[in-house]
């Protein structure tokens, strides 16, 4: 069973004066294969800090505690490494890629995280499989990666990705945000099949409880001032629903 184990970690950005500012301030959170946990906070509160200082980002600065994926310092590997590991990241603003198709971006991703290519036949049938679960048409393939996608689109091709590399660990970044109820609907189903499996782990970041009627958490953490500030299980997130982060806000 895979676990990433997040070890008082504190992160700062570099300002444009060189000044580094902190964001992260002790962060503990550990995270096993068939687990979801949903971090929810206010805007500004470090959660998408979070997920990309995990991935890799190099904007953010790593000044204290550990990150580890089954007992491996993530810390010490490069971006594609941690996505070899296992490492997955959807991104809130996934960027275009222009001139990379769809289907060989994904082939090329496949083929980098498992040491060898997929076999075409097989291939082409798993791709033409998770297009018609997320209900895209399947012209989308040629289409140049993100480029003239709708948000619902983009967030689509988000969870193809998940499906398809069955990473050992998901970090959705405000995955809903931007979603028609349709298109929620459908990318949390497509969530909900890799969940099933029990063999990933997800991190939900999410500032609203609507996807969580969707995708049902088995913890809730509530993230303030760059930390966890209070821990509990779904129905943590109806009482964020019904009373919002205030209190929290006065305690961090």
């Amino acid at each position: 069973m895979s676990t990433l184990e997040i070890r008082d970690l504190q992160v700062s950005v570099k300002l444009p004066d060189g000044e580094l500012k902190p964001i992260l301030n002790g962060v503990d959170l550990t995270v096993k294969a068939g687990e979801t946990h949903a971090i929810m906070g206010p805007n500004g509160s470090g959660k998408s800090t979070l997920a990309y200082s995990i991935a890799g980002h190099p904007k953010y600065e790593i000044t204290g505690g550990s990150v580890t994926l089954d007992g491996a310092d993530v810390l010490e590997l490069s971006v594609d490494e941690r996505a070899r590991a296992g490492l997955f990241l959807a991104m809130q603003y996934p960027v275009e890629v222009p001139g990379v198709s769809v289907a060989n971006f994904l082939r090329t991703a496949k083929t980098a995280i498992d040491g060898e290519a997929p076999k075409l036949r097989t291939w082409a049938g798993e791709l033409r499989g998770a297009m018609e679960k997320l209900e895209m048409d399947p012209s989308f393939a040629q289409r140049n990666v993100n480029e003239g996608f709708s948000g619902g689109e983009k967030k689509r091709h988000e969870i193809m990705q998940l499906e398809l590399l069955k990473p050992k660990v998901a970090i959705l970044d405000e995955t809903d945000s931007g979603l028609d109820i349709d298109a929620l609907r459908i990318v949390s189903e497509g969530v909900n099949r890799v969940r099933a499996t029990g063999e990933t782990g997800f991190l939900l970041i999410t500032h609203y409880t609507r996807i969580l009627r969707y995708i049902k958490p088995d913890f809730v953490h509530v993230f303030v001032g760059g930390k966890i500030v209070e821990e509990g299980g779904p129905e943590l997130g109806e009482q964020l629903e019904a009373e919002g982060y205030d209190k929290y806000k006065v305690r961090a």
